[in-house]
């Protein structure tokens, strides 16, 4: 179910990039819909989620249904009022939200006016698409996955149909994304009800802010909106910085970042979402070694993964930018700058897999002092790094000479913005080593043999190595049309995963061991 919502991810990315390329009015647009989308993960699929579900799962294990309708019916008002409050200050307070969140925007008043007329609309689909993660996390823990994962393949339909049918409709056609997200909210929302009923779970919201599992999920929300979603704090001061900065940064960075997101996506958050109920019902039936084993199961999943995607992406990273988004408004030049800022993310992607395997191994233990101490380190040096490497990159792109302006010489120098993919990457890679650290404390950090790694290592080089020189150039593709360019992409995709795969169990890796956590050793 993941595969089809991301696979429609692209299709609308796509879309998107062939309808609007990458201008003004597409940063304005991906502004207007970073804001709403980050506090989603910060608080939808970020704190309340990893509060929620350790605490339902409680619930669950014991047996008593009633107790368990209270909580659900409980934690959804109080939900409810709390984002109907934030949803009210977002919608009235636009203006203030675009200025602090991508102040650049301020210099152009025409994108300033469309960025904050945007949010306006794209607001309140938090409180939608945080409903839907509450919705989603109860399902979830009665080990139903398909739905809440197919959930966000409504959103990319949307998008989709919003770009390519009613774009034309609007005066500035960009306005009609922003009216596809809030229609996106409504149709996910309505797309879980149904299960939660014939479940006998459908929320009748009833705010109690007493209510004793309320409290309990009030209390770890409050670090674990720092310790669960570090990354998107990052994506999202990104914007921030990349609003100053060349005009078509923040598209060729949401590109990027996007490609990124697909075998993340994919995996990451597909294996951290089965695997944190997984967990906290372990811990609550006080099964140590169960717990233990499981983590050394999703980190081996993690690794035979993360690294060759990462691997695979980098060298494909041109390819791929101009396979999916070089048409119509996307030219050639941002085209190179995504995959430029594509090949950085690559850096970072084990380790953003890496905390999404980690983080669980907290959050399932009702523990939220250590990941948000963690996080407040890998931030701070992530802000830190995010104003270095921009600073290097433009001096070094100008040849030091800052005789202009500062900010004049940041916004005139095309690629500077891949200082912030860079920040990201050794952000998530501090992150991901102090999470595995404090697990190692406790005895529960997940370890692999050495010969795992040098397996996944060696296959990952050869499958590298045969796509980069399979590829054409990134000339040569340019001179394709669509469906030639797709082709060589899948031969090359296909090829690669092939030889990897191939690769691994001749160096005898045994398939038996992805399938479950071993009943016995680590």
């Amino acid at each position: 179910m993941t595969l089809v919502s991301r696979l429609l991810g692209l299709v609308r990315d796509i879309v998107i990039a062939r309808w609007f390329g990458a201008s003004a009015a597409t940063d304005a647009f991906v502004a207007a819909f970073k804001i709403p989308n980050f506090l989603r993960r910060l608080f939808a699929e970020g704190s309340f989620s990893l509060a929620f579900v350790p605490v339902l799962s409680e619930y669950k294990e014991r047996g008593d249904h009633e107790a368990l309708r209270s909580l659900i019916d409980a934690t959804t008002g109080v939900l409810l009022a709390v984002l109907l409050v934030i949803t009210a200050i977002g919608v009235l307070a636009a203006p203030w939200v675009i200025s602090l969140f991508a102040p650049g925007f301020r210099e152009n008043p025409a994108q300033f006016a469309l960025a904050t007329e945007m949010l306006r609309v794209t607001f309140p689909y938090l409180m939608l698409i945080a409903l839907t993660a509450l919705a989603g996390g109860i399902l979830n823990t009665l080990g139903r996955f398909a739905l809440p994962a197919l959930t966000p393949a409504l959103l990319n339909v949307s998008l989709i149909v919003a770009a390519v049918v009613f774009s034309a409709q609007f005066e500035e056609p960009i306005k009609a994304l922003a009216w596809g997200v809030l229609v996106a909210g409504l149709l996910q929302l309505g797309f879980l009800l149904p299960s939660l009923a014939r479940h006998g779970v459908l929320p009748r919201p009833r705010p109690d802010f007493r209510h004793p599992g309320v409290r309990r999920i009030l209390r770890l929300m409050v670090p674990t909106l720092f310790g669960s979603s570090v990354a998107q704090i990052s994506l999202l001061l990104d914007v921030l910085i990349a609003s100053l900065l060349f005009t078509g940064s923040i598209s060729w960075l949401y590109y990027a970042d996007r490609m990124m997101e697909f075998p993340l996506g994919l995996f990451g958050v597909a294996l951290s979402t089965v695997i944190l109920p997984a967990l906290s019902g372990l811990h609550a039936g006080g099964q140590s070694g169960r717990f233990r084993r499981t983590m050394d199961w999703a980190l081996l999943l993690g690794v035979v993964v993360g690294i060759p995607a990462a691997v695979g992406l980098a060298v494909l990273a041109e390819p791929v930018i101009i396979a999916l988004f070089q048409y119509g408004a996307f030219d050639p030049e941002s085209a190179r700058m995504a995959a430029l800022a594509l090949m950085v993310y690559c850096l970072g992607l084990p380790a953003f897999m890496g905390v999404k395997i980690l983080a669980p191994g907290y959050f399932s233990r009702q523990d939220t002092a250590t990941p948000v101490k963690i996080a407040i380190i890998a931030l701070s040096t992530n802000m830190l790094l995010n104003v270095t490497y921009v600073l290097l990159l433009a001096a070094w792109l100008s040849g030091w000479d800052f005789s202009g302006g500062l900010f004049e010489t940041l916004a005139a120098q095309p690629g500077v913005h891949v200082g912030l993919a860079l920040a990201s990457a050794s952000s998530a890679w501090l992150n991901a080593g102090l999470l595995w650290r404090g697990l190692r404390k406790l005895d529960l950090a997940p370890t692999l043999p050495g010969i795992q790694w040098l397996r996944v290592a060696l296959a990952s080089l050869v499958m590298g190595g045969l796509v980069a020189w399979l590829m054409p150039s990134a000339e040569a593709l340019l001179e394709f049309g669509l469906w030639t360019r797709l082709a060589w992409l899948g031969v090359g995709v296909i090829a690669g995963g092939l030889v990897y795969g191939l690769t691994l169990l001749l160096l005898g890796l045994s398939p038996r061991a992805l399938l479950k956590p071993s009943e016995e050793g680590s």
